[in-house]
């Protein structure tokens, strides 16, 4: 094996880590930790400020999850001899990419909204919360189309 293959496997092995912690993230969080929390916890403050705090934390990960994918993707893209292009419609493997990018693009987006936006905006408790695991189920949605979307783009790129 070459230093160049070893290299590539490690980028790659860097941007399934990324997609782990983000997306793995997002399926722990509202499959697993947040109804676990109302049944233990009610829908009370208690709740609230629990899942305020794991909030935080995940964001920190999902911020170098952000950098980390936008790095590593990059790179991996430029090795696809398909690769036509950032946002091209070119070929297949292209608009495959485009429309991951679009959906990783509005996560990005979603994500700001819940761990920055949502703190300064001024609304009631139950509006902010409803808000806010609406947003979380949606990033979840798209996660789920990236992960299709990306097992597509593998297929297309071999």
């Amino acid at each position: 094996m070459s230093v160049k293959d070893v290299v590539f496997a490690l980028v790659v092995f860097l941007h399934d880590l990324f997609t782990v912690m983000w997306i793995g993230g997002l399926f722990t969080l509202t499959l697993s930790v947040l109804p676990s929390a109302k049944a233990v916890l009610g829908t009370g403050p208690q709740t609230q400020t629990l899942m305020q705090a794991i909030q935080n934390r995940l964001s920190r990960l999902v911020y170098v999850s952000i950098v980390g994918l936008i790095v590593t993707g990059l790179l991996q893209a430029n090795r696809s001899d398909a690769f036509a292009g950032l946002f091209s419609a070119g070929n297949d493997y292209s608009l495959v990419l485009t429309l991951k990018h679009l959906l990783v693009i509005t996560m990005v987006i979603i994500a700001l909204i819940r761990s920055l936006g949502l703190k300064r905006w001024k609304l009631a408790p139950q509006a902010k919360a409803k808000l806010n695991a609406r947003l979380l189920m949606a990033n979840l949605v798209l996660g789920i189309g990236v992960l299709l979307l990306s097992g597509f783009s593998t297929a297309l790129a071999s």
